[in-house]
């Protein structure tokens, strides 16, 4: 379900607000440095105890504060009420759910679901593939619950595995290989069972925006699938030990987009790769929606800025058709068109780190 209630402290120069949002549409309007931006950081804090624009937590907290805190109310399918909170102070964290500490970030994810499209969320098919990667698996990972601890038992057996590969012990890395090919296999289900459900949905939804083409989605599993994930290991011995990693397995996986067999980023036009990308994020809140009844939320940073009128229109009308929760950042809510399509919205209007509904 939705936030129906959320309170920011110390959050770069919102000092504290609180905000009951729509559980539809919330527009948040206001000028350059009011505080839009921090407000969907905040927000995103609470649901994955780390800021979407950088590394480090320290700068996101409020100069001359020494520590940022963020709560909310969330209210269930069921009817009941969650209450969630995060503090960061730039050297540790807190986590409570309801009025007890929680030491995963994993459990507050799984309870707050939320999704990003920001203007770097459209670096996506050009970047590296570690970033088509975590896409990927924040899907998975709301998918399968089990994919979560096989996933951290891969990454243990694959760093157990690069720590012997450094100090050549080869009995060793033999014992390490049958955890890594074991896990790893896991890991590769998940992500191509998940692909399986995903595609379809990504594929309509991409219709809505550009029906003049026909796309795949061509996942790259990190090793030779022409061979055993065992014997790749075993055929990649001599180069792993001459440069100390792993070189093949669920760690270099990737994905591709494709049209006509050519890579979709070198086809489309730079507008056109915008709407693939908000509706590759749109296919993933989609289907986790499916299943657990709207529980995802999205927040959309800076939508004026990066699609024009006409496909701006059909982003609201198809964000409104969700039935989920919204978070819209703009500087010109005119620029919105005509909201009177939209069946449920809130706006609100920021300035100075305040906030007030409109």
């Amino acid at each position: 379900m939705s936030l129906i209630k959320v309170d920011v402290i110390s959050v770069r120069n919102i000092n504290k607000l609180t905000i009951e949002p729509s559980p539809a549409i919330n527009f948040i309007c206001g000028p350059n440095g009011s505080g839009k931006s921090a407000l969907l950081e905040a927000i995103f804090i609470l649901g994955r105890a780390k800021s979407f624009r950088l590394a480090s937590i320290k700068p996101v907290i409020q100069i001359g504060q020494e520590c940022l805190v963020v709560s909310a109310l969330k209210q269930q399918t069921s009817g009941n009420l969650n209450q969630l909170g995060v503090s960061l102070n730039g050297k540790s964290m807190e986590i409570r759910i309801n009025q007890q500490n929680e030491q995963l970030k994993s459990t507050l994810a799984y309870i707050l679901p939320l999704q990003i499209i920001y203007p770097k969320s459209y670096e996506l098919l050009d970047a590296g593939s570690s970033f088509r990667r975590e896409f990927l698996d924040w899907g998975v990972f709301n998918e399968f619950t089990e994919f979560l601890p096989a996933w951290r038992k891969f990454k243990k057996a694959l760093s157990q595995r690069n720590s012997y590969l450094k100090t050549k012990a080869i009995t060793q890395i033999n014992v390490w290989n049958k955890e890594l090919v074991y896990y790893g296999t896991i890991v590769n289900d998940f992500r191509k069972l998940y692909l399986e459900r995903f595609t379809p949905i990504f594929n309509e939804i991409l219709t809505w925006f550009l029906s003049a083409y026909s796309f795949e989605i061509n996942f790259i599993p990190g090793w030779d699938m022409q061979k055993p994930f065992q014997q790749v290991l075993l055929d990649d011995i001599e180069k792993d030990l001459r440069y100390g990693f792993t070189h093949s397995g669920p760690h270099r996986a990737d994905f591709q987009l494709l049209i006509n067999n050519q890579l979709a980023k070198d086809f489309v036009s730079r507008g056109q790769l915008k709407l693939i990308i908000i509706s590759l994020k749109l296919a993933q809140i989609q289907l986790l929606n499916q299943r657990d009844n709207n529980s995802a939320s999205i927040l959309i940073d800076d939508l004026i800025a990066e699609l024009d009128q006409d496909n701006r229109a059909k982003l609201l009308a198809f964000l409104d058709s969700l039935k989920c929760q919204v978070f819209i950042t703009t500087t010109d809510i005119s620029e919105m068109g005509n909201l009177c399509q939209l069946e449920h919205f809130k706006m609100f209007h920021m300035e100075h780190g305040e906030i007030k509904q409109q």
